[in-house]
């Protein structure tokens, strides 16, 4: 992906730092790069792959990926109806049985919610309609009754009981929304494709959320730009070393509207009904998988850099804010294990 850059449904940059000329002038004659994109879940999807001595064929790469890809639409895609998720939402109050992969992610989503507070829910989307940043909604500030019937189908502790891989749904309006985690599974589910294939060192990105592997064409870390918050620019804030990890970065300044003064964010607090209002504008995880790392970029940024590093330092995640400084600059917070993992 050098020289690229990649805008998200969640709207932060990502960008490496080499570029196209320098990756390939580093890289053995006999080895090769590979570059595919693509559309999946309603965003785009970028594979770097080095492939040395050209072991694996193009179609066999674009094969796995596109195989992995489709495995996890057919499972986790809001937009498909025909998915598994999909089938479930539409389901009566009970219990359904789901499929390994999902009922894995519903377990981790769990956790997340759990430790959070609450700031990380699968059912929040009902909220997200309610203000207008749904799929097909127009922004706006809904009416308090609104917001209360909204609230009364969120609560995913409350509505949703997994019991091994048997899920209960407590109220038949109760749906699930799987952007916030189900990118980051499919990044993981297209590394380890591409891992199965001998390949060990690349790059995936769905959407912005990411896995790399190995060291890149200059033999170094993946090096990742964090996208300044300051509205009408596209520049670094920052470049963090990503190697062997997942990363996401969610991050409220660009989706957003104003109404009567007062700039509503996308990002809805669950237990609130409402956007956030506190400083934090950008949250960025580095975990060991990528559908952890989104996720949890999801809750740090609803929980805000004060609640959110207090949790990171308890559960040793590695975060970093970037949080508005009062005036009209940003100011940046990471937790001990992401200036670790980074030192």
């Amino acid at each position: 992906m050098s020289g690229m850059t990649v805008l998200s449904r969640r709207s932060f940059l990502i960008l490496t730092t080499a570029t196209a000329a320098t990756t390939l002038a580093a890289c053995n004659l006999e080895d090769e790069v590979i570059k595919l994109t693509g559309t999946t879940m309603g965003t785009q999807y970028h594979v770097v792959a080095l492939n040395p001595g050209k072991a694996v064929s193009e179609g066999d790469l674009i094969a796995a990926v596109d195989i992995a890809l489709a495995e996890v639409t057919n499972e986790m895609s809001n937009w498909d109806r025909a998915s598994e998720i999909s089938r479930v939402n539409a389901a009566d109050a009970g219990s359904v049985t789901l499929s390994p992969a999902l009922a894995g992610l519903m377990a981790s989503a769990n956790e997340v919610h759990r430790v959070s507070e609450g700031a990380f829910d699968v059912t929040v989307g009902r909220l997200l309609d309610t203000w207008g940043f749904g799929a097909n909604g127009a922004p706006h500030v809904p009416d308090e009754a609104a917001v209360a019937q909204a609230l009364a189908l969120t609560g995913q502790s409350r509505l949703l009981t997994l019991d091994g891989d048997v899920l209960t749904k407590a109220d038949a309006g109760a749906e699930i929304y799987l952007p916030a985690i189900g990118k980051g599974h499919g990044v993981d589910r297209v590394a380890a494709a591409v891992r199965d294939l001998g390949i060990e060192s690349f790059m995936v990105e769905i959407g912005g959320d990411l896995y790399t592997a190995g060291l890149n064409a200059e033999g170094k870390p993946w090096q990742i730009g964090i996208e300044s918050p300051i509205a009408g620019e596209r520049s670094v804030y920052g470049v963090a070393d990503v190697s062997n990890l997942g990363m996401a970065t969610s991050g409220d300044y660009r989706n957003c509207f104003e109404a009567d003064g007062t700039r509503y964010s996308h990002m809805i607090d669950p237990t609130t009904g409402r956007p956030i209002t506190h400083k934090s504008v950008s949250a960025s995880v580095l975990t060991d998988n990528t559908m952890m790392a989104d996720a949890w970029s999801t809750a740090m940024l609803v929980l805000g850099s004060e609640r959110g590093l207090a949790i990171a330092e308890e559960q040793g995640l590695a975060v970093l804010f970037i949080d508005h400084d009062g005036a009209d600059g940003y100011v940046s917070k990471a937790s001990s294990h992401f200036e670790a993992l980074q030192a």
